[in-house]
């Protein structure tokens, strides 16, 4: 489980900091979402399976929230994105 920023940000620079600060958030939240996803998976009562799912579910949005900003934030983000779309979308045929 993420407990600790994986990047030390006291070493990045100011005009960078936003942004790594957004990824951290969405690599906190993925994290959260496969803990959540995971422990729902071998609970036994449907209640505590129904609530993680639900927690999980989210987190998801939270993923969307953070990615939204970091797109406002690194317009070479976008780019790549719209790149690895591209390519997926090659790759299997849409």
């Amino acid at each position: 489980m993420l407990s600790i920023i994986p990047v030390d940000l006291s070493k990045i620079k100011s005009g960078d900091i936003d942004r790594e600060i957004l990824r951290a958030g969405i690599i906190a939240e993925l994290d959260a979402i496969n803990l959540y996803e995971q422990m729902a998976a071998l609970a036994k009562d449907d209640h505590i399976r129904a609530v993680l799912l639900d927690i999980a579910k989210e987190e998801k949005e939270h993923v969307g929230e953070f990615q939204t900003l970091l797109l406002r934030f690194d317009k070479e983000q976008v780019t790549e994105l719209a790149e690895g779309k591209k390519e997926v979308e090659e790759l299997i045929g849409q």
